[in-house]
């Protein structure tokens, strides 16, 4: 029994090896087939892997082109709006600029009148004190002659008191009574 326990595992092994060599040529050309199908496989997913990563590419190159250009459009709508803006606020500053010309011009005019007005307010007003000071002298001369035509007849009268022809004679005594 001892041999068989070489002898049953040679003539096994000895099978197995026939039965291997005679497919491993099957399993040799069905591994290469796998092998050029896997390769045929990986490289169509390469391929499409790579087409699609292309296509990615080109979207995503479409999209940042798209993006760039819309920020530029506002970009140069903005600076065009800013632009407008900056026309806009020199034409206003030209203007309010011209009309502060004229106001100031109006205002030097205004100014000249008001010195004008106020030399002439200053000549009424001294001409007025002026009449009201010679209106006031005129009350004055006029009260001094009042009271220089009392005195003098108020002298008269004194003079005509004390004088003999002004005075009456004396009424002559009365008659004695006759009873």
């Amino acid at each position: 029994m001892k041999r068989s326990y070489y002898i049953v595992p040679v003539i096994l092994l000895a099978l197995f090896a026939g039965l291997y060599w005679q497919h491993r040529g099957e399993m040799d050309k069905k591994m290469a087939a796998q092998k050029v199908a896997a390769a045929r496989i990986l490289a169509e997913e390469t391929a499409k892997k790579r087409l699609a990563e292309q296509k990615a590419k080109e979207d995503a190159d479409k999209r940042q082109a798209a993006r760039d250009a819309e920020e530029r459009k506002k970009e140069d709508e903005k600076s065009a709006t800013r632009k407008a803006e900056v026309d806009k606020i020199k034409d206003e500053t030209k203007t309010y600029n011209a009309r502060l010309a004229e106001f100031n011009k109006e205002t030097a005019q205004l100014e000249k009148e008001l010195a004008t007005l106020r030399q002439e307010r200053e000549k009424l007003i001294r001409e007025s004190f002026d009449y009201s000071k010679k209106v006031e002298l005129a009350l004055i001369d006029k009260r001094n002659a009042e009271l220089q035509v009392q005195r003098m007849a108020d002298m008269v009268a004194k003079r005509a008191n004390e004088s003999t022809l002004a005075k009456s004679p004396t009424p002559p005594p009365a008659a004695p009574a006759k009873s």
